[in-house]
């Protein structure tokens, strides 16, 4: 049995930076052995805004998950963010190497090369390259053609593309602390990774991660992900629209924020049930912050005010802008699971509300799954993508091993090795799982 693989993910986000570390089992499944997050710097809408500062946060995040993990990362998966992110969706067709042979892996590396082949301008890079479905000789809706039989291959593939100067500065920012960038991960695809079970994206969902300053969407249609785009509105905005509403700072205003999100509904209902007067209905209404030590010195705040004065206001702004998304898409009514409201946002008090009314669908809140470990502090919407780039990371792990193993053995069955190198082939790969 192979012994288990190390791998990292690096969440550089506007609010946060998260830095995790897991061993993958067998099973795909990511068993967390160190974690660090840190406050953010030098980054505005999930893109690079100081290198330095970006980089001594990187560092600080990185150091503390190896010290916890009691190993040094080498090579990690970073996720990317920001409204420079775009997708677009393209079709590739192949004429099969072998007519009367079947479908080799060869020819899936050609289709999805012709399906990359699109005039892109030079400051754009594609990020992902996302196969959603194969056609063979007209028969559509195939996962997996390798073995067929077949004279015409076709590609329907989902392509995100990134700015390639926004993407060069977080990798240069990464690389400069030694650590190898395995692989970019495109932020709302790392959180779709670990919070969507495969029935969700078969039958079509929409995931929203709204993280500090950006708020990602992407659209799963028949198991793959059709549509993906940021808005350049997050979380940190509720924050701004609270400091200015109520003239306080920002690490105030982050403070009632998270306390109204804590706030159990039960409890102001059996007050509303024991109260028969007008006057302790309105001081229900008031919500006790006296413990929060703020600089200003209050004491208690409107509850009323703040979520329906302030914070709807700029949730339903949030929801409305991703229903133009969605309409943008054409994937609209396509997706019967509903929407999947994840990342740090997704916790503010209110969310899910607004947007089941604005959007007219199911909205539940996911939570990472198929982690193990050390997750107690991680098992919440807004360690999503660093789940996920775990997740991302384990299984792109195997399916290189695996095609490499592939590749060996038929390399074997080509040539028909005989004697001496040929048992030198059979021995490696019976090592090789």
């Amino acid at each position: 049995m192979a012994r288990d693989t190390i791998v990292s993910g690096i969440d550089v986000g506007t609010s946060k930076i998260t830095t995790l570390i897991a061993t993958v089992t067998e099973e795909e499944e990511a068993r967390v052995i160190g974690v660090s997050t840190v406050e953010s710097r030098g980054l505005r809408k999930g893109q690079v805004v100081n290198i330095e500062e970006a980089t001594q946060a990187i560092s600080q995040s990185l150091e503390g998950a190896e010290r916890m993990a009691g190993t040094s990362v080498g090579k990690a998966f970073v996720s990317v963010g920001g409204n420079h992110i775009a997708s677009i969706n393209s079709h590739g067709v192949v004429a099969v190497a072998e007519p009367n042979r079947e479908i080799s892996e060869h020819d899936v590396k050609r289709v999805i090369d012709a399906a990359k082949a699109i005039s892109l301008p030079s400051s754009r890079e594609i990020l992902h390259v996302l196969p959603r479905g194969y056609i063979v000789d007209s028969q559509e809706g195939i996962v997996d053609p390798v073995g067929m039989t077949g004279v015409r291959l076709e590609v329907d593939t989902h392509l995100v593309t990134g700015g390639a100067t926004a993407m060069r500065n977080l990798k240069k920012c990464v690389e400069e602390l030694g650590v190898e960038v395995e692989g970019m991960v495109f932020g709302g695809l790392a959180s779709a990774v670990s919070t969507l079970s495969e029935t969700e994206k078969e039958l079509g969902v929409v995931l929203i991660d709204i993280g500090g300053g950006t708020t990602d969407v992407a659209i799963f249609i028949d198991g793959a992900l059709s549509y993906s785009s940021v808005i350049p509105i997050g979380a940190i905005n509720i924050t701004k629209d609270l400091a200015a509403g109520l003239r306080i700072s920002l690490e105030s205003a982050e403070k009632i924020k998270l306390r109204l999100g804590q706030q159990p509904k039960i409890p102001a209902l059996a007050d509303d049930h024991e109260t028969v007067g007008t006057a302790k209905t309105e001081k229900t209404d008031e919500l006790d912050i006296s413990d929060l030590g703020l600089v200003e010195e209050m004491r208690t705040v409107s509850r009323k005010t703040l979520v329906e004065g302030i914070i709807k206001p700029r949730l339903n702004e949030i929801f409305t802008m991703v229903g133009l998304e969605i309409k943008r898409s054409g994937f609209g009514g396509m997706t019967p699971s509903g929407v999947v409201l994840t990342g740090g946002g997704a916790l503010t008090i209110g969310a899910t509300e607004s947007a089941r009314r604005s959007l007219a669908m199911s909205v539940h809140i996911g939570e990472p799954k198929k982690i193990s470990g050390l997750i107690d502090e991680i098992t919440t919407p807004a360690f999503a993508a660093g789940c996920g780039l775990l997740l991302h990371a384990a299984k792109f792990g195997k399916s290189e091993h695996g095609s490499f193993l592939r590749g060996f053995g038929k390399l074997g069955e080509r040539v028909q090795m005989k004697g001496l190198a040929g048992k030198v082939i059979d021995l490696v790969k019976s090592f090789l799982p």
